[in-house]
């Protein structure tokens, strides 16, 4: 399968490019940049990939499928471009700035019969691999509650405005991971934290209660500008608790100029000094990670669109997880409980 990525900063170039060319089953067909400075980054990391002017150029080219990494404000117009080329799609997320623009374009690429999915890529990292391991052999017993952070000390890359905002950015991760992992949400509750920027004010941290239908409760928070860096998973159950603190180690490879095609039985595994600890009436036991495989998301892709079958998150999901943040913003604004349909 011929893939053409849209957009190559830091996203297109950290978070997609390389796990494009470690999948098996593609292959990088083009890239589109416009800038003097990113045109000069994708040549020199690909110089064999042609670059082109616009999402336009490179469908003349010839791709079967297109991946949207471009800023959030931009993503809903070349979606739907793609789209109406007859061409599937992977929108990076929020792959819309509500659930109704979500279903917008889900709608068009159903009716033209294409393929749509969102790059939620963090539900293969190591650490929720890992605990989705711990959970399905009921190490914990019936759970209670689960407890998602990730702090990260990075105030350039937090986007203002009205399309910005870390519960879009940070958010969308954390609520994907969670209802991926514990199942529909039945209503929210959140706060936030604001600051002003040039462009508008915009969230900066936040903390989000998410009340499953099965009785779970969840609780998400980030933040990208208190001088810390933290990414913890905890979960409380009737027989015992884990605990992970990992180092985000797909990404922290990536930015020390790893590369995953280079070595993929070694790629994304944490050291066991940041193992996770379950720890059960039997005493404690740290839990060997799970493989981090950002690779493997778009492996399933190119299944997909050669055989036609479900991709690995699917608009319906993708749309899921944009219900529960739009329910999260009126919740931080109006200060109250918001239920889900």
């Amino acid at each position: 399968m011929r893939i053409g990525l849209v957009g190559y900063g830091s996203g297109g170039k950290h978070f997609h490019a390389p796990f494009i060319v470690a999948a098996k089953g593609l292959t990088l067909a083009g890239i589109v940049a416009r800038a003097p400075d990113t045109i000069a980054r994708a040549k020199a990391d690909f110089p064999q990939v042609p670059v082109y002017p616009s999402l336009t150029a490179m469908l003349a080219g010839g791709v079967d499928i297109v991946t949207i990494t471009t800023p959030p404000q931009t993503r809903r117009d070349l979606v739907l471009e793609a789209i109406a080329a007859g061409v599937a799609v992977v929108a990076d997320k929020p792959f819309a700035p509500d659930a109704a623009t979500g279903r917008e374009l889900a709608a068009a690429a159903k009716a033209r019969g294409v393929l749509l999915s969102v790059y939620h890529n963090r539900r293969y990292d190591a650490d929720i691999l890992t605990l989705r391991d711990v959970l399905a052999a009921q190490r914990v017993g019936k759970l209670w509650q689960f407890h998602n952070r990730m702090d990260l000390n990075d105030p350039h890359t937090l986007e203002a405005g009205e399309t910005g905002g870390l519960l879009r950015d940070i958010g969308s991760h954390l609520v994907d991971q969670t209802v991926w992992l514990l199942g529909p949400v039945a209503a929210v509750f959140a706060q936030t934290d604001v600051v002003e920027r040039a462009e508008g004010v915009t969230d900066a941290s936040f903390v989000i209660t998410l009340i499953h239908t099965s009785g779970v409760h969840s609780h998400l928070s980030s933040s990208k500008i208190n001088y810390l860096t933290a990414r913890e998973m905890r979960v409380y159950g009737e027989a015992g608790s884990y605990v992970s603190n990992g180092t985000d180690v797909q990404a922290q490879a990536i930015f020390a100029g790893m590369k995953p095609a280079d070595d993929l039985t070694q790629w994304g595994y944490e050291q066991p000094a940041f193992w996770g600890t379950l720890r059960t009436a039997h005493g404690e036991e740290r839990i060997p990670s799970a493989q981090g495989c950002y690779h493997a998301y778009y492996e399933a892709i190119a299944k997909a669109v050669e055989t036609g079958t479900e991709p690995p998150v699917t608009a319906a999901q993708a749309i899921r997880t944009l219900e529960v943040l739009d329910a999260a913003l009126l919740s931080a604004k109006e200060g109250r409980l918001v239920t889900l349909g």
